[in-house]
């Protein structure tokens, strides 16, 4: 693993590391991965200008790519790029030999943990590869300890490069990067707002100290809060269901809300506030949550939002703003050359500061944030490609950012990067902190709302950012004894068709189940499938259930349309019902509803139903399963179903089903009306809505069907 300042040449190394394995092992392939599209396409560029082979062998995976079109590729690259989502997907698809890569880079490796993708990649490729090499970059792999190990042990790190800003061979090449820390004093009605938010979140934690959960209503630190959710669900899961416990989780969501609440009008202003605030709002409308709902009926919630709105119609903002406002006239001045980053938290806080800014004098900014999320403003990839190349060109001059340009984006000659709030996290810091002073000196300016959290998380990076390098220091020489070298695979010498098949579907792909099939040595194939998860054999399909999904299952009706389906298409169907909640608790559902699914399930449609605890209990089970299965029968089979094709009367109820909003429950029914499919697809509105269960709305949308020309 290399440890080295941002603008230090960590892309140098993974270049220089390629050309070498390449000319090792010339018909071998170099794997380089990153987080996102943008730090992909960088490195994609910056191999074809400096790499010495056919820039068309070098080459970009993503999702935007389509899968046969990687398969081709792969086979024809010698370099390929991609995003670990995608890779991943390929290997499980067996589209992508990693047998054949000689070296893998994984940038960003502080990423490496968890379910995150580099940790199912970094196994697969120790196990898979002919001459295995991994090279992880980062400029901050965090200040903890094990956090630091479990990188090192996912990735199979041996050793550990390090080079900080003052160390001797790399501080002469350290531009000078000065730091000012600007403090702006929170308005009286910001105040006020803030003490009702308080006293709203002292209520809820004061109510939880009287259950007997937590022993003092002074906590501030969101996480504190989430672990004693995390405590209150343990003994739940236990069995213990005491009135005193739900009452307090619902609390803790209510004032876990609020606790963010404050923050955004501490931090980020009224406009970020107003926007969360009025989302609770009509979120209570909607939902069945208690907590929403009892948190805008709070009296001191509802005195926060009336003063909030007010602010918000006379167009009050953050202090914060006016004086980055000072900030940008002075650092880009009449100056078309300079160019400035605005790193934000919230996209709601970019977009005020983007039209803000707009405002200025000689200042061009855009916004540079993720792909789409529901409700939010959003940049797809080829969207943000453009935006990056606009700013390297000078295009605009301000590039107002969220956390999707903190790492590895090379952006030459950023004079000024400016944290509208600071961040608790070191390696964020750090991150942030590296746009600038890479080719030339720079400057940082963190804005800070006094006695507020961002002091406190001002100096909490700091500290953190100290404990990182002396943990690393003392890690590398420890090195050799914490690093765990797992046993040499034998996996890779069991020809393909030896091994276990299994299909999933699709949408399972992002789920931990088929990488820990895969893991367990299966070849899994990603289908679509029409009604199972899981395909072992041409008789066994399997319907995977989480806990809470099979009971919201029952109540809306689901899942008895699917057991149908998959009984019919099926000669041994099964359901795997994974999870460690007690199943009668997760809805207010009466236990004797549930009961009579359960055995419905088994006794009328035949259907065995098995319970797993999580991912890796649920894919062993699929994996003997379908070991059992494939032992005395064909490993290739169709996995689309092996039962009778449908009689007509099923074939009848299949067609009539696929019209809106009808389904199997209503198929019948209109079939004993109407008599024919001929006769119900002839049907005019009046008639259909004779049908109980059809009403105006329905028919409507059935006539609108078969009624409208298709559109090719």
């Amino acid at each position: 693993m290399v440890i080295l300042p941002t603008g230090m040449g960590k892309t140098a190394i993974a270049m220089l590391l390629a050309a070498h394995r390449l000319k090792l092992y010339p018909k071998s392939k170099i794997l380089i991965s990153s987080p996102t599209k943008p730090l992909c396409d960088q490195h994609v560029e910056t191999f074809k200008k400096h790499l010495d082979i056919n820039p068309e062998k070098i080459v970009l995976f993503t999702g935007m790519v389509k899968p046969d079109e990687r398969e081709k590729l792969w086979k024809q690259s010698s370099v390929i790029v991609a995003t670990p989502q995608t890779i991943s997907n390929d290997v499980i698809n067996g589209m992508a030999d990693l047998s054949e890569v000689s070296l893998l880079v994984l940038d960003e490796i502080q990423h490496c943990v968890g379910d995150y993708d580099y940790v199912f990649l970094a196994k697969q490729y120790h196990k898979k590869s002919k001459y295995p090499r991994i090279l992880g970059l980062t400029a901050s792999p965090g200040s903890d300890l094990e956090k630091i190990q479990e990188i090192c042990r996912n990735a199979y790190i041996e050793d550990i490069e390090i080079r900080t800003p003052e160390d001797p061979d790399v501080k002469p090449y350290v531009q000078e990067t000065k730091i000012d820390w600007v403090e702006v004093e929170l308005p009286e009605s910001f105040k006020k707002i803030k003490k009702y938010l308080e006293q709203c979140y002292k209520s809820k934690l004061e109510e939880i100290k009287k259950y007997g959960y937590v022993n003092t209503a002074k906590i501030s630190k969101k996480t504190s809060l989430l672990q004693a959710q995390a405590e209150l669900h343990a003994e739940i899961s236990q069995g213990n269901k005491d009135f005193g416990i739900l009452r307090s989780i619902s609390l803790i969501a209510e004032a876990t809300k609020v606790n963010h609440a404050i923050e955004l009008l501490e931090t980020q202003g009224i406009t970020a506030l107003h926007s969360y605030m009025h989302r609770l709002k009509q979120e209570a409308t909607k939902t069945k949550v208690k907590a929403v709902q009892n948190l805008v009926k709070d009296l001191n919630f509802r005195s926060a939002l009336i003063l909030t709105d007010n602010l918000f119609e006379e167009g009050v903002e953050h202090p914060k703003l006016k004086k980055l406002e000072e900030i940008m006239e002075k650092e880009i001045g009449s100056s078309k050359e300079k160019k400035v980053i605005v790193f934000t938290q919230f996209r709601d806080s970019g977009k005020v500061i983007v039209n803000t800014l707009n405002k200025v004098t000689n200042v061009k900014a855009k916004l540079f944030v993720g792909q789409l999320k529901k409700g939010e403003t959003g940049l797809t990839q080829k969207k943000q490609k453009e935006v990056l190349d606009e700013f390297r060109e000078g295009i605009f001059n301000c590039l107002v950012s969220t956390s999707i340009g903190e790492e590895g984006l090379d952006i030459p000659k950023v004079d000024t990067v400016v944290f509208y709030e600071p961040i608790p996290s070191a390696i964020r810091h750090i991150q942030r902190r590296g746009r600038t002073g890479r080719h030339g000196k720079g400057k940082i300016i963190v804005l800070i709302a006094k006695d507020t959290r961002d002091v406190g998380y001002r100096w909490v990076a700091h500290h953190k950012e100290k404990r990182m390098f002396r943990t690393i220091d003392s890690l590398k020489s420890k090195l050799q004894e914490t690093f765990h070298k797992s046993q040499p695979s034998l996996e890779k010498y069991i020809p393909e068709e030896e091994k276990v098949k299994v299909f999933a579907d699709y949408r399972e792909k992002g789920g931990g189940i088929v990488k820990e099939l895969v893991e367990l040595g299966a070849s899994v194939k990603l289908e679509s499938l029409k009604c199972a998860d899981y395909v072992l054999s041409e008789d066994v399909a399997v319907e995977l259930k989480t806990v809470e999904d099979f009971v919201n299952s029952l109540v809306d009706g689901r899942l008895l349309e699917q057991v149908k389906v998959l009984k019919n298409s099926y000669r041994r169907p099964v359901i795997i019902i994974s999870g460690t909640q007690d199943i009668y608790a997760v809805r207010k559902v009466h236990p004797n509803a549930i009961r009579g699914l359960l055995a419905t399930i088994a006794i009328s449609y035949g259907i065995p139903m098995i319970f797993t605890k999580n991912n890796k209990d649920t894919a062993a089970l699929l994996m003997i399963m379908a070991k059992r299965e494939q032992e005395e029968k064909p490993k290739i089979f169709n996995p689309h179903g092996s039962k009778k094709p449908l009689t007509l009367k099923e074939q009848q109820e299949y067609i009539v089903s696929a019209l809106p909003g009808i389904g199997l429950s209503l198929a019948k029914p209109l079939l004993k009306k109407f008599k024919t499919v001929k006769k119900i697809m002839n049907a005019k509105e009046e008639q259909l809505k004779k049908i109980d269960l059809i009403g105006e709305k329905k028919a409507k949308e059935i006539r609108k069907v078969l009624d409208s020309e298709y559109e090719n």
